[in-house]
């Protein structure tokens, strides 16, 4: 799980020096497409076998996949990677609240939105459309977890997540063709984009699949919890991007809002 997180970081901030010639569709797409080739290849779905039932897991995870990825790239775009995966952190911290009505539950909750209002720092000049796609970037990563483990609960081997990887690239074989065709990629940006699609598609989702195979969903959210930390400092050594005192502050309340809650709440099923 750790080498997930830092893998998938590490990844994003490569895909960010291809956004100037790509932009950030153009990299999921190329992303998206790498994730199908790997997972296809190790997982050999046999999509005739599925069941309606598997089918519906895997398009839900595959819309999920796609729809996270574009909108936390956008939003990396936008305001920066350390801020963008720090509020998409959000949702696994939904995924460890999730159910429980206990005080301390409650009290974390409170101090994370405290946390992220101080994060942001509306102002107005705050870039909302970028703080609303890392929101729904959370959004799209709690679903992440619930409908990866129920994935590889049904499905045996690779096979679901090879195929949601599959269904996600065909999604994007539109958008990457107009934008391939309008924008021609230089070596160094298509470089980029594929060793994104390697470092953040392909290790993670494998990662975390085996991963959720061995742990619950919600402490899960405990080891997830390194990701707004290894971004902050990728995208300080690889793109520059730093944060004053009290952006690494509130950082440090969500993580360990994360931390407390997670290792005090019940089973999310």
């Amino acid at each position: 799980m750790l080498g997930s997180g830092l893998s998938n970081q590490v990844g994003a901030s490569v895909a960010a020096l291809a956004f100037p010639a790509l932009g950030a569709a153009g990299v999921v797409a190329v992303r998206q497409w790498v994730a199908a080739l790997v997972l296809g290849a190790a997982g050999r779905p046999r999509l005739r076998r599925f069941t309606a039932a598997q089918w519906r897991l895997v398009l839900g995870l595959a819309l999920v996949f796609a729809v996270m990825n574009l909108s936390l790239y956008a939003a990396i775009e936008r305001i920066g990677l350390g801020l963008a995966v720090t509020l998409e952190f959000l949702g696994p911290l939904t995924v460890a609240l999730a159910g429980s009505r206990r005080r301390i539950d409650l009290a974390a909750a409170v101090a994370a939105a405290g946390a992220v209002v101080v994060l942001t720092r509306p102002t107005p000049s705050t870039d909302y459309p970028g703080i609303g796609l890392a929101v729904l970037a959370a959004v799209c990563w709690g679903c992440y977890i619930l409908l990866n483990r129920s994935v590889g609960a049904r499905l045996p081997g690779l096979e679901g997540s090879a195929a949601a990887a599959l269904v996600s690239g065909l999604l994007y074989l539109p958008v990457g063709a107009w934008v391939l065709l309008h924008h021609p990629p230089t070596l160094a940006a298509l470089g980029c984009a594929l060793a994104a699609g390697v470092l953040s598609s392909a290790v993670p989702f494998l990662a975390d699949l085996l991963a959720l195979r061995r742990v619950p969903a919600h402490f899960f959210g405990v080891f997830m919890s390194v990701n707004p930390v290894f971004a902050a400092l990728v995208g300080l050594v690889v793109l520059g991007q730093q944060l004053d005192g009290p952006a690494w502050g509130a950082i440090a309340v969500i993580v360990g809002v994360n931390t407390a809650a997670v290792c005090t709440s019940r089973p999310v099923h």
